[in-house]
């Protein structure tokens, strides 16, 4: 496709949206790339990637595309020899992540038996490369550092500097305590990387050492004692050392990263393609846009198809099709009617169909592949080239009549302006006739009346227009084929307060002919109005109809599923009290054939024996009694943990402890548990509510409550909220210091501890706990 034609049509504004949707850079660099194909087959397949992508959109709403970046220019340096930063480490950690989670979801919407092959085999090239992440993670963490756990080397150096700045410190606070009026201010600041005074310049006899640096005034010195030199000297020399460390561990980070390259790549290369198909699914899902059928017969078919550039509560659906009774469609009509719009709506469609985009449209459409698409759109009078626009025009045109075939698509906006009317339409109606003996599709507008007729001469071509209400004098931008278009000038005229014996005798000027077409239109008009009218009452009884059967089909289904289940669920109960009534029988029998034989039957043996049958019969009457109370789980019916309920295949009772799916529940029988389905459970009760218990209790005159709460594994909401009574208790408790274990994971939970730290009245300060309190997976709240 020439770039001239993408560029007229927009094109590059709906690869601008589809930019917006991608998650990562590399889902943008396809997106920026994406042209039309001529390939049927290519098309096809693209189609079959944003298909499945909405697919799963529909289901889930969402897919894990998080973490991932675009990591190929870091392994191109670590391939090399190159050593890659901490940051540039934990990018490629980060994309690792992200892809184990792209490749979980699509394998858990494997089990749930949804049909996505080009998904599956994409994420099939996925390697998880746990071993690499692991060992990045183990040294870096989540803000791109150096752990003091990378090496035992690195954590003795890091002691070393910790304990050197502490005694250095510890002597300089001396002085801001012992000499405070001889410094400009009481602080400990850094110049050169070392820890100085500023000391005003009149004393600095009396601190000896080394001046690093003096204000712009000259009255105050930074000045490094001599009684710290050393100790800062060994500082620095400690953290050279932990520099080398340093390198030394990204430097073998990066040898890992450079062996396993190659499957990172591989990586790469199908999370681009899956981000990107996503960002056409997302699309699609914007634009309320379906998959069209695609074909090489040069067919469109769209119904209610939208311009995709046009705001929603702003544009006009249409029906369109043409390739199979008509080849040519000739649409007439006033001035700002939307018949630019029409032919603008019909070649985007085509290419965002050939680039694997869905269309704007309802469900059933079909797109044509063509080799061309060629456009004469708008005004291209070019003062540079001294051409007018008539002249621009037909410059544009003589070269598209010369590229011409039977696979293209042509589109001519005000066909033959510019020139002479009865020049204009000549030489329209010539241009029409060439294409059209071409075999190509071709669609074009004008304003020559001439070419109203036009469309009822030949066989390939028919009329359309776009209609217009003479009662409001507007456009109504709708398209109708097969009627051209009317001139409305009388009406238009009349409305406005022309006088009617002006307008008589303008209409007596206007000869038979002339006058009988237009009144041909009008008639025309009238029929369509009313047969779409006819149509939309037609479709709603129909759709009102079809509702109507699905519903008595799905509830007689439900009646016949449900009714074998009861009958089968009766027998098998049935047969079960059956086989007890003549167990207890026999015995009761073999009890008296054991008393025939004695001497004398005592008369409470015949009262034990007859309280076994009425035992039995009790039985009966009780299991009965509850089989008709108890009540079948419906299928809207959401079982909640520590519910009672009876399971069927097994006849016992059991308690729910939780849903596993839409279909199962765990269930509690006795000291086992199992995956119960839905329909073998019967709802018996479900248990009161019991209160929360407080995280503080009181005991005598005081709170009492633990000095931390560990929030790990539970969700963001639930945990935040305990948060926030934990911290009310802890201060009512008296406590000046709590710890919250948060853990790291994704550093969700991390940060919205210490957000809500941030905004809380009663927390002074909060930081990170040192390594031995857990470091970055506890935050310390100070209470106020």
């Amino acid at each position: 496709m020439d770039e001239k034609i993408l560029w007229q049509l927009e094109f590059n504004k709906i690869k601008e949206q589809l930019q917006e949707q991608t998650e990562t850079s590399l889902g943008k660099e396809l997106a920026i790339k994406l042209k039309p194909s001529t390939d049927l087959e290519e098309v096809t397949t693209w189609h079959e990637e944003t298909d499945e992508a909405a697919q799963v959109l529909r289901l889930k709403g969402n897919v894990p595309l998080g973490g991932i970046t675009d990591i190929r220019p870091h392994l191109k340096r670590a391939s090399i020899g190159g050593t890659l930063s901490a940051s540039e480490c934990l990018d490629v950690a980060s994309t690792i992540y992200g892809g184990n989670q792209l490749k979980k979801f699509i394998e858990d919407l494997e089990d749930e038996e949804i049909k996505i092959p080009i998904l599956e085999g994409l994420t099939d090239q996925i390697e998880t490369l746990k071993n690499l992440e692991q060992s990045i993670k183990s040294c870096i963490d989540d803000y791109g550092q150096v752990m003091d756990g990378a090496s035992s080397k690195l954590r003795t150096i890091r002691s070393q500097i910790r304990s050197y700045e502490s005694r250095i410190r510890d002597q300089l606070d001396s002085y801001t305590k012992s000499k405070s009026n001889m410094l400009s201010d009481a602080i400990i600041t850094i110049r050169n990387e070392r820890y100085v005074l500023p000391v005003k310049a009149e004393y600095r006899s009396n601190f000896g050492g080394i001046v690093h640096d003096q204000s712009a005034s000259g009255q105050t010195l930074f000045i490094e004692p001599q009684s710290v030199v050393e100790v800062n000297n060994k500082l620095q020399e400690a953290r050279v050392e932990e520099q080398h460390e340093i390198d030394r561990i990204l430097l073998s980070l990066s040898t890992l990263i450079s062996e396993d390259s190659g499957f990172l790549r591989q990586n790469i290369d199908a999370l681009q393609q899956v981000d990107f198909m996503f960002a056409k699914g997302k699309l699609a899902r914007t634009m309320k846009a379906a998959k069209p059928t695609m074909n090489q017969e040069g067919i469109i078919k769209m119904r209610q198809a939208r311009h995709p550039l046009i705001p929603e509560d702003e544009v006009v659906s249409n029906d369109f099709e043409m390739g199979e009774d008509y080849t040519a469609i000739v649409i007439t009509g006033p001035n700002t009617g939307g018949k630019t719009v029409t032919l603008k709506l019909v070649g985007l469609c085509t290419l965002m169909a050939q680039s694997g985009l869905q269309v704007p449209a309802l469900d059933g459409c079909q797109m044509a592949v063509f080799d061309h698409v060629f456009a004469d759109i708008g005004d291209e009078q070019s003062i540079e080239q001294s051409l007018s626009t008539f002249s621009s025009h037909m410059t544009n045109i003589v070269d598209i009549l010369e590229r011409v075939n039977h696979n293209t698509l042509v589109l001519f906006d005000e066909l033959g302006a510019g020139t002479d009317p009865q020049e204009g339409a000549g030489l329209a109606m010539s241009i029409l006739d060439f294409v059209v003996s071409k075999y190509a599709r071709v669609i074009a507008t004008t304003h020559y009346p001439e070419l109203k007729a036009y469309g009822y001469n030949r066989e390939e071509v028919t009329n359309a227009s776009v209609e217009f209400d003479v009662n409001t004098l507007k456009p109504t931008y709708r398209l109708l084929l097969g009627v051209p278009g009317r001139s409305n000038a009388f009406e238009i005229s009349k409305r406005l307060g022309l006088k009617d014996e002006i307008i008589s005798q303008a209409q007596s000027m206007i000869s038979d002919d002339s006058r009988s077409v237009e009144n041909m239109i009008a008639s025309l008009e009238e029929s369509r109005k009313r047969a779409e009218a006819d149509y939309d009452e037609a479709a709603k009884r129909l759709e009102e109809a079809e509702e109507l059967y699905r519903t008595l089909k799905s509830e007689y289904h439900d009646y016949l599923n449900k009714k074998d289940q009861y009958v089968e669920k009766a027998k098998e109960k049935a047969a079960k009290i059956v086989n007890n009534a003549e167990e207890e029988a026999e015995s009761v029998l073999n009890d008296l054939k054991q008393m025939r034989h004695q001497a004398e039957i005592k008369e409470h043996h015949f009262i034990d024996a007859k309280k076994k049958l009425t035992d039995q019969k009790e039985s009966l009457k009780s299991t009965n009694k509850g089989h008709k109370q108890s009540k079948s789980v419906k299928e809207d019916q959401n079982l909640l943990p520590g519910d009672e309920v009876h399971v069927t295949s097994f006849n016992q009772n059991g308690h729910i402890v939780k849903q596993v799916n839409k279909k199962e529940y765990e269930v509690q029988l006795g000291i086992m548990k199992m995956k119960v389905s839905k329909d073998q459970l019967q709802f018996i009760k479900r248990p009161q509510k019991v209160e929360t218990k407080p995280l503080a209790t009181v005991k005598g005159s005081g709170y009492h409550v633990k000095p931390e709460l560990d929030l790990r594994g539970q969700r963001y909401e639930d945990a935040l909220y305990q948060l926030e009574k934990y911290v009310d208790d802890a201060v009512l408790a008296g406590h000046h210091q709590v710890s919250i274990i948060h853990g790291k994971g994704t550093g969700a939970l991390m940060k919205g501890v210490q957000q809500f730290a941030k905004n809380h009245r009663s927390i002074k300060e909060y930081k990170f706990g040192h390594a031995n309190e857990g470091g970055h997976g506890v935050t310390i709240f100070k209470l106020k």
